[in-house]
């Protein structure tokens, strides 16, 4: 039998609780359950309402057990920052809310290493692009507006002071 044994859950950020799926994936490995959930509502505190994805690695011998935080979807990051429950309905045609292209950095910064991009500007063009797709503006202007801005050089000062 394997020694070490990893769970995926995704988690209310601050609320996970014993019940499913938690309780019942680690409940039978004879897991303090509480000790598991309260480490993790304590690491997902900063993602208050948001879905987190975690792994929880668990050491069958000992006991004892790890869990790590991974970052939030970008679309879950674009929406606490606009402070919105849910993007738009109909992207491109009704927006719902509204993010700074300080937010934009922001998030690109904490995705660098999971996005597809080379340099921040890349980063923040993915940011924007995810933007589009969620009916969110930027800088009060539609996302693709800033996205051939960011390509024309506009924004170079703000992403050559935030890097």
């Amino acid at each position: 039998m394997p020694e070490k044994k990893s769970f995926s859950f995704v988690v209310t950020g601050g609320e996970a609780n014993a019940g499913p799926p938690i309780g019942p994936a680690l409940g039978p490995l004879g897991l303090n359950v509480m000790e598991v959930v309260k480490k993790i509502n304590e690491l997902t505190s900063e993602y208050k309402g948001m879905k987190v994805p975690v792994v929880v690695e668990v050491d069958q011998q000992t006991k004892s057990f790890n869990v790590s935080v991974k970052l939030p979807p970008t679309s879950a990051l674009i929406l606490k920052e606009a402070g919105l429950e849910k993007g738009s309905g109909q992207a491109g045609k009704e927006y719902t809310g509204n993010i700074s292209m300080q937010s934009a950095i922001k998030i690109a910064k904490l995705k660098m290493d999971v996005l597809s991009a080379k340099d921040l500007k890349g980063a923040v063009k993915i940011i924007v692009g995810t933007c589009v797709s969620m009916g969110v503006k930027v800088e009060d202007k539609e996302p693709k507006t800033i996205i051939d801005e960011i390509n024309r050089g506009v924004w170079d000062s703000s992403l050559s002071s935030a890097s």
